[in-house]
């Protein structure tokens, strides 16, 4: 399982862990990853995500997963967040035709 957040694409980060003396060791900077469940309205059905604390708090301003997904720009979401989004369109429209 890859260390990246599925909504806002932040992953792993690289530098130098450096003592006292200035020795200098490389290192890795990991993102804060949760795994977190939103109720998507439009599926009806919770769907469990590994995200950043930064996302699960852009989710919630935004007024849950459907409105994030639906009110982002394609090119602004990675691809796991594209499948999601297509998934909640293709079932939104099901829902108005059989609505209509």
């Amino acid at each position: 399982m890859a260390r990246r957040c599925s909504i806002t694409g932040k992953g792993v980060l690289t530098g130098n862990n450096v003592s006292h003396a200035n020795n200098k060791s490389r290192r890795r900077y990991l993102p804060n990853l949760q795994e977190q469940s939103f109720f998507s309205d439009v599926l009806g059905t919770s769907i469990q995500i590994r995200l950043t604390t930064n996302g699960i708090r852009t989710i919630e301003h935004n007024g849950g997963l459907d409105s994030f997904l639906l009110g982002t720009p394609d090119r602004r979401l990675p691809e796991p967040a594209m499948v999601l989004k297509r998934r909640i369109l293709r079932a939104k429209a099901k829902k108005e035709a059989a609505a209509a």
